[in-house]
């Protein structure tokens, strides 16, 4: 009988460096069975609105989301059956065509904003992680990003996080804190804790006889 994978969610704000955790974690991990698979994949499809509405997608919140079919992925590559993981296309806000094959691995790693907002997400994970970052840094990090990776202009990146993004996080994204096993302080950037976390993997993979 096959053992089920480990799941292991990784949340934190925009900015916040949780991306960083979770690479630094796979990385560490390479050559065995490990996978990443990102919340922003899951964004709801909205072909069947006009593009001026799909313009308005707060995306910051829990309801942009198709955390249904995020669920039943990963209930199925812990039951060790291949997905396809859509592909969001923000150029037109909706997903586009293509879907990515995803095999199952031991561990799967959940890395996005609100993976420990929903209870249902919870119950599937083994371990829970929160990366908290102070606010500046968070929106120095997003104004660096969006400029450079996407074309903004600082004007519009900082009207984006005083009206959307800084009271998503205040009222979704902070609170989930709770919920985590092991809070992270400065993401990418502490090392020592996500030392702890490799270990920490690697005694629940020698647990569960995968190592």
């Amino acid at each position: 009988m096959k053992r089920k994978p480990i799941v292991i969610g990784v949340a934190g704000g925009s900015g916040s460096g949780k991306t960083s955790v979770t690479k630094a974690i796979y990385n560490q991990f390479q050559g065995h069975s490990i996978l990443m698979l990102e919340q922003d994949y899951y964004y709801k499809d909205q072909a069947h609105l006009p593009f001026e509405e799909r313009l308005k997608t707060n995306y910051d919140h829990p309801l942009a989301f198709d955390t249904d079919l995020l669920i039943e992925h990963i209930i199925s590559l812990t039951n060790h059956e291949v997905i396809e993981k859509p592909v969001y296309d923000y150029s037109i806000h909706t997903r586009s065509d293509d879907v990515i094959v995803v095999e199952p691995k031991d561990v799967i790693i959940l890395e996005g904003i609100l993976v420990l907002e929903d209870e249902r997400l919870r119950d599937l994970m083994d371990m829970k992680l929160f990366v908290d970052t102070d606010a500046d840094l968070r929106i120095i990090r997003r104004l660096m990003r969006d400029i450079k990776e996407r074309g903004r202009s600082i004007d519009s990146v900082i009207e984006q996080y005083v009206s959307v993004v800084r009271p998503m996080h205040n009222q979704f994204i902070e609170p989930t804190k709770r919920y985590a096993d092991i809070i992270i302080p400065e993401g990418g950037q502490n090392k020592v804790a996500i030392d702890l976390m490799v270990t920490k993997i690697q005694t629940i993979l020698e647990e569960k006889s995968f190592l």
